[in-house]
């Protein structure tokens, strides 16, 4: 997502309810975590997630990585929205798998909504592998493939009927290039991480969670 224009609109839109999903979600599946120390999100956009889970975690920094110059740019929209946690999170701009970051190893790894923009989707699992610390919870939330390219066209007007043009193309076409949860399980265990949990909340989500 390179057009700045498209990073824009995708940094203005209303993303609350998902994206405090994705907080939630994590406080669900490792319950109890006094988390501190620093956390990485890949595939940060234009942060508001990663803002997000510094706001509920007060003990840990957040750092996030996207490919997206466009997308990093747009941050600022996103912090607007969350005052005074800019101290505890920093976004970087590089490539996975050779994005270099400030640390070696990470407390934790989060992801949302980047392994279906990835052409290997290995790229991701890799990542994981090389910035999770031992025992560090993992947790990837990203979108389903439907059966069908009229189950996604449904799931488009059902869920984003109201979002600019530019937001509900991508979304369709992003539906069309998710991974089913068998094939996630398949890249899992070719990237060394098969004991990891795969789960379908939803009717267009998957999450993908454990400790590595």
């Amino acid at each position: 997502m390179e057009s700045p224009a498209q990073a824009e609109a995708y940094a203005r839109a209303d993303f609350s309810t998902p994206h405090q999903r994705f907080v939630e979600l994590f406080g669900e599946k490792f319950p109890g975590l006094a988390l501190a120390g620093a956390v990485l999100d890949l595939g940060c956009g234009p942060g508001d997630v990663a803002l997000r889970f510094a706001r509920a975690y007060p003990h840990c920094t957040v750092h996030g990585v996207d490919g997206s110059p466009a997308m990093l740019a747009a941050a600022s929209v996103c912090h607007q929205r969350h005052p005074g946690l800019q101290d505890r999170v920093h976004l970087f701009e590089g490539l996975l798998p050779q994005a270099t970051l400030p640390l070696d190893r990470y407390h934790a790894v989060i992801c949302n909504s980047l392994l279906h923009h990835l052409p290997d989707p290995a790229v991701l699992w890799a990542s994981v592998v090389r910035w999770a610390a031992p025992g560090a919870p993992v947790f990837v939330v990203d979108l389903r493939r439907p059966p069908s390219a009229e189950e996604a066209r449904r799931l488009t007007d059902c869920y984003a009927a109201g979002e600019p043009a530019v937001l509900q193309h991508d979304f369709y076409h992003s539906l069309l290039s998710a991974f089913e949860p068998g094939e996630i399980r398949a890249q899992l265990e070719a990237g060394g991480l098969g004991h990891l949990h795969v789960e379908t909340p939803s009717d267009r989500h998957v999450v993908i969670w454990g400790n590595r």
